[in-house]
């Protein structure tokens, strides 16, 4: 068994009240460049709604991620080496300029030179805004927008969109830092690549010739060229950030607290069994089977024998990741049928669900009336899964189910009341695990929430030996098919 180390994250869906916080922040970080306007590592989509860039959920249409030939074996959906060659300077499942959004400016000049009058003067935008990053926001889910949204054309038939029945939340997204990257295996030159240390995927901009494959390749339309340098550029974990310990810029500055960061480990060997298992709905568990337990001595001594420090396996058996994953059983990845093993998970969004059973004359927070509301929530259990399980209903509901617990059981401790033992237990938890999990998406503080250890630093002179701190010993290695010419 091989033990690596990954950095991952889970973002609380129910705690997101969609302030952009995030985006801007990470704006200001990452892209506030020339020849990257229109990128954003980090944005928050309206759900539903066609996302950023515009159906970028459609592989259809855009090619992204990984599908199985008749064989089973992986293969891109962007083609193989020979198709990729001879569309290597015509992409054309490339998204447009207008598929992300034309960047505009203000005339601020015209707020010093507005002549004297009766109103105040503006700074109007400098060109036509039709499109932005945040454009489904406005709209809220409503029939406009979110008839093109490609998760909710899949359960039409499921969802009537009209205005009584409108639902919404928020999700932000980030690169995935996949276990089974697909841009990696998309990039000709070889510049994309998975550190070994913490798992983050970078780019290496010396290597990059600006072929954008990776763009392509990238179901989730992660990466982005900047058309100053001719570079591709991603989402790098906030990695300087990291290195001390300290959370991504997105999570620092999270106004709802509901971003969680922490290191797990998996074993390399598994990746490529775990991303090809035929069954979509089998996804999610074989994922799983990748990730070890840190708190088992087989995989603490394999992990020791792979060079991971005991500070990495400490952080390890503290990180919230892993609990909300395993010990809570509430995170679920986004769209697990691209075959990517995304690193970034979800807990799903509990509507309100109290007010709704309140409304109908019962108690909105009884255990059973909470129970008997999850399959009829605002927002569709069907929806939910096309997004987490690739369709599969059964864990968004058991997940669903327990926050709709954790709420029924918290509320006698609130109250002072004995805590009834049988709430948790019909979900499959203790009491006290429930406690746990409860203090952990509620209450906890920024050390229980950002378990990131130190990353060993190699001496300044040592790094800039050869002029470059990049180099291919820090790169991982993983089991990927070869992708044959289609």
């Amino acid at each position: 068994m091989r033990v690596l180390a990954q950095m991952a994250m889970v973002m609380n869906l129910d705690k997101c009240i969609g302030c952009h916080t995030c985006s801007v922040t990470c704006k200001q970080a990452w892209t506030n460049r020339g020849g990257v306007e229109y990128a954003w590592f980090n944005n928050v989509e309206t759900r539903p709604g066609q996302g950023y860039p515009r159906t970028y959920q459609d592989q259809q249409r855009w090619r992204g991620g990984w599908a199985l030939n008749r064989r089973g074996r992986l293969k891109l959906r962007s083609g193989g080496r020979l198709r990729r060659l001879l569309s290597l300077f015509s992409n054309p499942h490339l998204p447009k300029l207008s598929d992300y959004y034309e960047p505009w400016t203000y005339d601020y000049q015209n707020l010093i030179t507005a002549p004297a009058g009766d109103d105040l003067p503006t700074a109007k935008p400098t060109a036509p805004i039709v499109w932005s990053a945040n454009w489904d926001d406005s709209l809220g889910g409503g029939p406009e927008l979110a008839q093109h949204d490609p998760v909710l054309k899949t359960m039409s038939e499921r969802v009537r969109l009209e205005f009584e029945q409108a639902f919404m939340f928020y999700l932000p997204r980030i690169c995935e830092h996949c276990l089974n990257p697909s841009c990696v295996a998309a990039c000709p030159s070889g510049a994309i690549y998975k550190r070994t240390e913490d798992g983050i995927v970078l780019v290496d901009s010396d290597t990059c010739r600006s072929w954008r494959m990776c763009v392509s390749g990238c179901p989730y339309k992660k990466i982005f060229l900047n058309h100053q340098t001719g570079k591709a550029e991603k989402c790098t974990f906030c990695f300087p950030r990291i290195e001390l310990g300290m959370p991504t810029v997105c999570a620092q500055t999270c106004v709802g607290r509901l971003r969680y960061i922490g290191i797990v480990l998996y074993d390399p060997d598994r990746v490529l069994e775990a991303a090809s298992v035929r069954d979509e709905h089998s996804l999610i568990e074989a994922q799983k089977r990748v990730l070890l337990d840190p708190r088992d001595p087989s995989v603490v001594e394999a992990a020791l024998a792979s060079g991971i420090s005991e500070e990495w396996l400490e952080a390890a058996r503290r990180s919230p990741v892993y609990s909300l994953i395993f010990d809570y059983g509430l995170a679920l990845p986004l769209h697990p049928e691209y075959r990517t093993l995304p690193m970034v998970w979800y807990i799903p969004p509990l509507s309100p669900v109290v007010d709704a059973v309140r409304d109908t004359g019962f108690d909105g927070e009884d255990a059973e009336n909470l129970f008997a509301a999850v399959d009829s929530l605002r927002i569709p259990i069907g929806y939910l899964a096309s997004l987490f399980t690739a369709g599969d209903p059964a864990p968004v509901r058991d997940v669903l189910r327990k926050l709709a617990a954790m709420r029924a059981f918290m509320r006698d401790i609130t109250l002072g009341r004995e805590p009834d033992e049988s709430i948790p237990a019909s979900v499959g938890m203790t009491g006290e695990l429930m406690y746990d999990m409860y203090r952990l998406l509620a209450i906890a503080k920024a050390e229980d929430r950002y378990v990131i250890p130190h990353a060993h630093r190699e001496p300044t002179t040592e790094a800039f030996n050869d002029g470059c701190s990049v180099q291919d010993s820090g790169r991982v290695m993983l089991p990927m098919p070869k992708v044959r010419a289609s």
